[in-house]
């Protein structure tokens, strides 16, 4: 792919990606999409087949994003139990992010669409892989004791897949005393469980 082919893509996508964020995919046609690119149909046809192609595009590049954030957390020279809190928090702010800059999108964006899911389901591997190396460097490191590495990380993943509409919606609160409170609570359920120390 020519580099003048690749821009022309890209700017076809970015176009796509915000047309679908303030009219939604279901409002959206092909024609708003040329408009919005100042790219003729033809040029949109081109390169993609119809809008629930471009739609799966826009959602792929979200989702890289998103795990490049993520990639970043892993990286930080952290003890493994605060980059684990970090990552959670991280990948909050950054779902928030995308579903508040995608409009009208908001959080079917990520949950309501065929589409998102089939694109999302690699993204909740990668996820899952670098939660499992966070508990394995947390183990190695002597902080975590985690009998079953594998089961937790499906776990915390999915507990994060269930929060992200309430957090987004900011049904968890959003003042910064009761978001501090949030992360106590969070980081003494993972850290500490729910039952009494003996």
């Amino acid at each position: 792919m020519s580099e003048t082919t690749s821009k022309t893509r890209e700017l076809l996508i970015d176009a796509a990606r915000r047309v679908f964020a303030r009219k939604g995919i279901e409002r959206t046609t092909m024609n708003d999409i040329a408009i919005a690119s100042r790219k003729g149909r033809r040029t949109l046809y081109m390169y993609f087949k119809n809008k629930e192609d471009i739609f799966s595009i826009v959602i792929k590049n979200e989702m890289e994003r998103l795990y490049e954030m993520l990639e970043e957390v892993d990286s930080k020279n952290l003890p493994a139990d605060e980059k684990l809190i970090t990552f959670i928090y991280m990948r909050l702010d950054a779902f928030k992010a995308t579903v508040t800059r995608n409009g009208s999108l908001r959080a079917n964006f990520f949950h309501d669409s065929w589409n998102v899911a089939k694109v999302r389901k690699n993204y909740n591997l990668q996820e899952i892989a670098l939660i499992k190396k966070i508990l394995n460097n947390g183990i190695k490191e002597g902080i975590f004791n985690i009998p079953d590495v594998d089961t937790t990380a499906l776990i915390l993943h999915y507990s994060l897949k269930g929060i992200e509409v309430p957090y987004i919606r900011g049904l968890l609160g959003d003042s910064t005393d009761r978001i501090i409170q949030q992360k106590d609570s969070v980081m003494n359920l993972i850290f500490n469980g729910i039952k009494t120390r003996k």
